[in-house]
């Protein structure tokens, strides 16, 4: 009886341990998630000022810049198709902030042509806060990128990816530069 009683109280003690060490990876695993979905919000603000930004940059281009319409509208078309992305979609959300980073150099390059527009006031400011926005996204993505390779790490790692498929923990996307935001380039105003 004493033996039974020994058996039972270790099986007992073995199936505690498993559901306190499951508990604790569980709530791990949730503790990472939230705080790539942190990181990811940090990006947001940062890319919902920049979004802001641009008509005021367009607007100010437009009064100097009428021969190069298609510049100004693709810049346009590009700012509403990164803000019409469904915020769940990141990967769809990246591409689209990287093409609308390739649109805004593309007006700064064309914007060299024009003497006028880089002495203009307005202009100088938005590019200056349009600068400065661009390293806080950076500084954002960079956050974001290490919270998020941390916890693909985690769930890839033995035995949390037991845990982490038991309980439908995916993937998250990095924030990647695209090949053109690799190239060096540097815009003078």
């Amino acid at each position: 009886m004493a033996i039974l009683m020994g058996v039972f109280l270790l099986f007992l003690l073995t199936i505690v341990a498993l559901v306190v060490l499951v508990a604790g990876a569980y709530n791990s695993l949730v503790q990472l998630r939230n705080r790539v979905k942190n990181a990811w919000a940090q990006i947001d603000v940062q890319l919902k000022r920049r979004h802001d930004l641009i008509p005021n940059l367009v607007e100010v281009a437009k009064k100097y810049m009428q021969h190069e319409r298609e510049t100004l509208e693709a810049v346009i078309k590009a700012r509403t198709q990164a803000i019409n992305v469904s915020a769940d979609n990141l990967e769809e959300r990246v591409k689209a902030e990287n093409f609308l980073s390739q649109t805004l150099r593309s007006l700064f390059a064309v914007a060299e042509r024009y003497p006028n527009l880089k002495a203009d006031a307005q202009m100088m400011r938005l590019h200056e806060e349009l600068v400065s926005t661009e390293n806080k996204i950076a500084f954002a993505r960079q956050f974001y990128n290490d919270e998020t390779t941390l916890y693909n790490t985690k769930i890839e790692m033995f035995p949390m990816n037991i845990i982490a498929g038991m309980f439908n923990f995916q993937k998250m996307p990095l924030f990647e530069a695209d090949e053109e935001e690799r190239k060096e380039v540097k815009i003078e105003f």
